[in-house]
C-alpha cells in the first residue's frame, strides 16, 4: 500500500490510549483465509463499509467486508462521537456558484437526512449508544464571530428546516456552558454517541442480515476482469461483481490508482478526562451535555459524556511520529486548560489521534469511480463521518445495484474528486494552510 504519511501514522501508536476502545469491546472477527466469491466486496469496516454491508445484506445481496486491521480501527473508532450536520466544508455561496441554489439545498437536506438515517438504524436495531445532546451548539470564540453565527442562522430554515436558537454571551452560563465565549448558536438536529457502541451495533446488524466481515485482511491487490473484480488478501482471492472502497483518510494511493492525489488526510487529536464530580463541574460552570464546537477554522470540539468524563478535541496536527504525537498532546492540553482553567489540575486519562479526510473542493465524493466500471467509493467527510459515512454507505449500497437511488444523491456529492497540487507531496501544503488558519483564528 502507498500511504501519504509514515508508518507510525498507520500503526497502533496514535490510537494506543483511545477511550472508546476501553469503553466497549466489539470482539474479534476471523481473517480472510480461503478463496471466495461475493456479489459485492467492501474494503474497510468503518461507518461507510458497515452501513453499505448492512443495507446490501438486507436487500439479499451477498456482501463481504475486508479490513486491514479491525472493525472501526480508523477514524470511525477514534472520533469525537458527534452525529451532526456536516460532511463538507464548502459554504453556501460556494455551493450556489457550483451547483445552484437547488443543488445547495439538496446537499444541505442530505446532511439532515444522514442524521435521521443514523437515528433510524439505532432505533430499528435497538443499539445502545449512550445518546445525549439536543442538536449541536457552535460557540463564538471572538465577538465578531457572533455576527457570523447570526448570519448563518438566517439560512438554517431554508437549508435544513429545523429549529435553532441564538444565545447571547450572558445567557451561556445559565445554560451550563460557561467559558470564554461570546455567544452561540444551537441547531436542533444531531446528537452525541459512543462511536464504538454504534460500530458494534452496525456490525451485529450487518452480520445478522448475512454480511461476512473479516479483520486482519489487508487487500494487497485489486484488478478488474471480464466478469468483475478480483481482490487479493492474505494470499487468497475474492471475486466480486462490484467493489466499494470505504477507507476514507486511511486510503492507499494505489487502491485504486485513481485515488492518488485526490484526498488529503489530516490529523485530529482528542483527550478524555477522568470523571468530574459536581464541585468540579460547578467550578467551571459547565453542566450541559450539549455537543459543542467553537468558531475557529482549526476548531475545538467538546462535550460532557454521560459518565461525566469530558471529551476535548482539536484539529491541526501536521506531523507524525512519537515525538509529534507527544507535542500534539501537549498542545491540546494547553488549549483545554486555557478554555477551562478550573480544570487545569484534572487528569486526562486517555488521549489519541486519527485522520480526517479532506478533498480539494471541500466536499465528499460518493459514487462510481470514473472509467472504472463496477468500482465505487465514498470518502472525504471532513471530520463528520458518523452521519455522512453511514449515509454514504447506504447510498453506495443502492448505487451498486444499478437502480435509481431512493436516497438523495446531490450533485455536490457526485462530482469526482480533483487532484491536489503537488500530488504525492501534497501533505506539504498542510503546514502553510494550517498556519494561515491559525493566524485567521486570532
Amino acid at each position: 500500500m502507498k500511504r501519504l504519511f509514515d508508518d507510525y501514522a498507520y500503526g497502533e501508536g496514535p490510537r494506543a490510549n483511545c477511550w472508546w476502545d476501553a469503553s466497549h469491546d466489539i470482539g474479534p472477527r476471523p481473517s480472510f483465509s480461503e478463496n471466495g466469491r461475493t456479489d459485492v466486496a467492501i474494503i474497510g469496516a468503518g461507518f461507510t463499509g458497515l452501513s453499505a454491508a448492512l443495507h446490501l445484506a438486507r436487500a439479499g445481496i451477498s456482501v463481504t467486508v475486508l479490513d486491514a486491521q479491525r472493525i472501526g480501527w480508523g477514524a470511525s473508532g477514534r472520533n469525537g462521537g458527534f452525529c451532526c450536520l456536516g460532511g463538507g466544508m464548502a459554504g453556501d455561496s460556494l455551493l450556489d456558484r457550483r451547483f445552484g441554489r437547488d443543488g445547495r439545498i439538496a446537499f444541505r437536506r442530505t446532511e439532515r437526512a444522514a442524521i435521521e438515517l443514523v437515528e433510524s438504524i439505532i432505533q430499528q436495531h435497538d443499539i445502545e449508544v449512550d445518546r445525549h445532546s439536543k442538536g449541536e451548539t457552535m460557540l463564538a470564540h471572538r465577538p465578531k464571530d457572533m455576527a457570523e453565527l447570526e448570519a448563518h442562522a438566517k439560512a438554517i430554515d431554508e437549508n435544513y428546516g429545523v429549529p435553532y436558537q441564538l444565545h447571547k454571551a450572558e445567557s451561556l452560563a445559565s445554560l451550563g456552558m460557561a467559558g470564554p465565549f461570546h455567544g452561540g448558536l444551537t441547531i436542533e438536529t444531531g446528537f452525541g454517541l459512543n462511536p464504538r457502541k454504534y460500530l458494534a451495533g452496525l456490525t451485529q446488524a450487518a452480520e445478522a442480515s448475512g454480511a461476512r466481515i473479516y479483520e486482519q485482511s489487508e487487500v494487497t491487490g485489486l484488478r478488474s476482469q471480464v466478469d468483475g473484480w478480483v481482490l487479493e488478501a492474505n494470499g487468497h482471492k475474492l471475486r466480486a461483481d462490484r467493489v466499494i472502497i470505504a477507507t476514507n483518510g486511511y486510503s492507499s494511493e494505489n487502491l485504486p490508482n485513481w485515488l492518488a492525489g485526490r484526498y488529503l488526510p489530516s490529523q485530529s487529536n482528542v483527550i478524555v478526562t477522568r470523571p468530574l464530580d459536581d464541585n468540579e463541574l460547578a467550578a467551571a460552570g459547565w453542566s450541559s451535555d450539549q455537543m459543542c464546537y467553537d468558531t475557529r477554522n482549526l476548531l475545538h470540539y467538546f462535550r460532557l459524556l454521560p459518565n461525566r468524563r469530558f471529551l476535548f478535541g482539536m484539529r491541526g496536527g501536521v506531523f507524525t511520529g512519537a515525538a509529534a504525537e507527544a507535542k500534539a498532546t501537549q498542545c491540546i492540553r494547553t488549549d483545554f486548560e486555557r478554555m477551562f482553567p478550573a480544570w487545569s489540575g484534572v487528569e486526562a486519562t486517555h488521549g489519541w489521534s486519527g485522520m480526517v479526510c479532506l478533498s480539494r473542493d471541500l466536499m465528499p465524493f460518493v459514487g462510481e469511480i470514473p472509467e472504472q466500471s463496477g468500482l465505487y467509493a465514498g470518502l472525504c467527510y471532513h471530520g463528520n463521518g458518523i452521519a455522512t459515512g453511514t449515509y454514504s454507505g447506504a447510498l453506495l449500497a443502492q448505487l451498486v445495484q444499478d437502480q435509481p437511488p431512493t436516497l438523495i444523491h446531490p450533485q455536490a456529492m457526485r462530482a469526482p474528486l480533483r487532484r491536489f497540487p503537488l500530488g504525492r507531496w501534497r501533505r506539504a501544503l498542510l503546514p502553510f494552510a494550517y498556519g494561515a488558519y491559525a493566524i485567521a483564528d486570532r
